[in-house]
C-alpha cells in the first residue's frame, strides 16, 4: 500500500483529536512479542536476527502526567533494563510477581532470564529448559498459577506440557497424539487451560485430569489459519464469563465460551486484504477493561478495535469503531519498500482504551483512544 505525503499528513492532523495520548518510537530490530512488566513497562525482544536484543522498556511518563503534562519532560521510552539472546525471540512471558522472563525461539529449549533489580541494568539468562521433542522449535508458552513458578508450553498437541521453572519437572502433559501446531494457549484458572491449534479447534484441559476435551472446527471453516484470544475472569466461576474469540487468515471470527465450545454464540466476516492469507502475525485480543470490546491486527499496518456487544448470532461485516492507522504512516513505512504490517499489539491492563502496538519496520507506539461516541 503507497502513502501518499498529501495521505499521511492529513492522518496527523486528525490524530490530534482521534488520540488522547500517542507516543511513537523507533526500536532497531523489530518485535514480535509486548509482554507487559506491570503497569508502566514492557519486555520486547528481536526475532530477525541470530542474535537479539531483549529489553525492558518504561513507557512515556508523559501518558501517567494527567493534567499536568506540560510539566513533564519524559516523552519517550526509556530502556531500564537489556540482554541478548543468541537466538531469535518468538515468544516471550512474565512470570507473574516475578523479574523472570521465560523465552522460546529456533531451539529445542526453554530459556530463563532474571531482570536486573536497581543495582543492574542487565538481563541475564539463568538457565535454560531442554524439550524432548525435536519439533518444538518457536514453543507458544503461558505462565501457570501454582504456588512454584510453571509454565504451559509446547509447539505441537502432542507436545504441550506443564514445567516447574526452578527444576524442569514435567507436572501435567496433554496425552494427545497430534501433530496439529499450536496457536495459542493460556490458563483460564488455576487448574483449567485452553489451547487452540493453528487449524482452529479448540482443546480443553485440566492439570487434575489426564484426559483433555477436543472441539475441532466444521469442515467448512477448516483448511485456513487460525489465531485466539481468551477473556477470563478468575473471580467469576461462572463459564459465560470467559470469552473465546478466533480469527482466521480469511477474516472469518469465531465467538464462543466455556458453555458450549463446539457452537459459537457469534460469527461473522471481517474485511481482511486478500494479500495477507498467511500472513503469520495474525493477533485477536480482548480488551481486559473495556468490556466486549477486541482488537485485530496483523494482516497490515492498522490495529482494529471492534465492539461485540451488539453483534448477533450471525453478524455480517462489523466496522471498527476505532483504527490505528499509525505504523502504516510512519516515515519509516513511507520509504520502505515493503509496507509495515503490526507484528504484535497489546492493551495496557489497567487503562482502557490504552494500546501499545509494533510492526515490522521497528516502530513501537503506545496510544490512548478516543471513542467519538462514549467520549462527549
Amino acid at each position: 500500500m503507497d502513502i501518499s505525503s498529501d495521505e499521511s499528513d492529513d492522518w496527523f492532523m486528525e490524530s490530534l483529536n482521534a488520540y488522547r495520548d500517542l507516543h511513537l518510537f523507533q526500536l532497531e530490530h523489530p518485535t514480535k512479542v509486548i509482554e507487559w512488566m506491570g503497569d508502566k513497562s514492557i519486555c520486547v525482544a528481536g526475532y530477525t536476527g541470530a542474535r537479539s536484543e531483549i529489553l525492558e522498556l518504561l513507557l512515556p511518563l508523559k501518558l501517567y502526567a494527567g493534567d499536568n503534562q506540560g510539566l513533564c519532560a519524559e516523552r519517550d521510552f526509556k530502556v531500564k533494563h537489556g540482554g541478548f539472546s543468541e537466538e531469535p525471540v518468538e515468544c516471550l512471558i512474565h512470570i507473574p510477581g516475578t523479574r523472570c522472563l521465560v523465552t522460546s525461539g529456533n531451539s529445542n529449549t526453554l530459556q530463563i532470564w532474571d531482570i536486573g533489580g536497581d543495582d543492574s541494568d542487565v538481563i541475564k539468562m539463568t538457565r535454560v529448559i531442554n524439550l524432548k521433542s525435536p519439533s518444538a522449535k518457536g514453543s507458544k508458552i503461558t505462565p501457570g498459577f501454582t504456588d512454584s513458578p510453571t509454565v504451559l508450553h509446547g509447539s505441537c498437541i502432542s507436545d504441550i506440557q506443564l514445567t516447574e521453572i526452578a527444576t524442569g519437572r514435567v507436572l501435567h502433559t496433554v496425552g494427545k497424539e497430534s501433530s496439529d501446531s499450536v496457536s495459542g494457549l493460556q490458563f483460564v484458572n488455576a487448574f483449567v487451560f485452553l489451547i487452540c491449534s493453528t487449524n482452529g479447534a479448540l482443546l480443553l484441559g485440566d492439570t487434575r485430569d489426564p484426559s483433555t476435551c477436543h472441539y475441532p472446527l466444521e469442515e467448512s471453516n477448516s483448511g485456513l489459519r487460525w489465531s485466539f484470544g481468551l477473556r477470563s475472569d478468575s473471580s467469576q466461576s461462572e463459564p459465560s464469563c470467559c470469552k473465546v474469540a478466533r480469527l482466521s487468515s480469511s477474516g472469518h471470527m469465531l465467538l464462543s465460551d466455556l458453555r458450549d465450545l463446539k457452537s459459537p454464540f457469534c460469527q461473522t466476516q471481517i474485511k481482511v486484504p486478500q494479500s495477507a492469507s498467511k500472513n503469520h502475525f495474525m493477533n485477536i485480543s480482548w480488551a481486559p477493561v473495556l468490556d466486549k470490546c477486541l482488537s485485530v491486527s496483523g494482516f497490515d499496518g492498522t490495529v482494529h478495535i471492534y465492539n461485540t456487544n451488539n453483534w448477533s448470532t450471525e453478524s455480517s461485516s462489523p466496522q471498527p469503531i476505532f483504527s490505528h492507522r499509525g505504523h502504516e504512516m510512519s516515515q519509516e513505512a513511507k520509504s520502505s519498500t515493503f509496507p509495515a504490517v503490526v507484528t504484535a499489539h497489546s492493551w495496557h491492563p489497567s487503562r482502557p482504551k490504552t494500546l501499545l502496538s509494533a510492526a515490522t519496520d521497528g516502530s513501537l507506539h503506545v496510544w490512548d483512544w478516543v471513542d467519538k461516541i462514549t467520549d462527549r
